[in-house]
């Protein structure tokens, strides 16, 4: 069954990216630099059959961290065959407990595909209304690009969901380690968030901050 999801998930991901190219495809030159449009183009001649074939989302990812949660990516630095194409995915894996917390793709629209488990999520409009739902296994979630969201697993036991973008490399921004995982000095965090500062320094040791 988790078989058949990826199938019509991937699938789905195909048919629905509005990007197009005047030639068939341009596979990331992983050796050359990146640039804001993505990657160079690797040679057509070096090019083969296992540029499309990234197989770094069959086995689930180790969930012994802090947020008892993994993602594993396959955007164009990890799958070169998805450069230039305008899609890329993910694969979610929440321990019981687990949670993805609050973060942002500035650079694409997300589609969650729930194949375990039940995960709560949801995201906040630019006008801070909260769109929230418990999805459950064979379930579709959107998350409109730039908007915070979040999942945390529902369940008794390990969640797995499958993520798609309207990108081949989303960008990420979450929010708990821009506020807490820098140096920006702590008194200027509390009078832009109105955190209390003793707060903001037991934030900033467990997230690696300074300041």
């Amino acid at each position: 069954m988790l078989q058949l999801f990826f199938f019509f998930f991937f699938s789905l991901l195909i048919f629905t990216s509005t990007t197009s190219n005047a030639s068939d495809f341009c596979v990331a030159d992983l050796k050359a630099p990146e640039t804001p449009s993505g990657y160079q183009c690797k040679s057509p001649a070096k090019v083969t059959a296992d540029d499309f074939v990234y197989s770094g989302l069959v086995s689930a990812a180790n969930t012994s961290n802090i947020i008892k949660a993994a993602v594993t990516p396959a955007f164009d630095a990890q799958f070169p065959g998805l450069n230039g194409l305008g899609i890329s995915v993910a694969r979610l894996d929440l321990a019981p407990g687990g949670v993805i917390p609050m973060h942002t793709h500035p650079a694409a629209t997300e589609v969650l595909l729930v194949v375990q488990g039940k995960i709560t999520t949801a995201f906040i409009s630019s006008s801070n209304e909260v769109y929230l739902k418990t999805v459950k296994r064979g379930e579709i979630m959107v998350y409109p690009q730039g908007l915070l969201h979040f999942q945390i697993n529902a369940g008794g036991k390990s969640a797995i969901a499958f993520v798609s973008f309207s990108s081949p490399n989303p960008g990420l921004q979450i929010t708990d380690f821009a506020f807490f995982g820098n140096n920006l000095p702590t008194k200027l965090i509390a009078k832009t968030t109105f955190l209390d500062e003793a707060l903001i320094k037991k934030l900033k040791s467990v997230l690696g901050g300074t300041g």
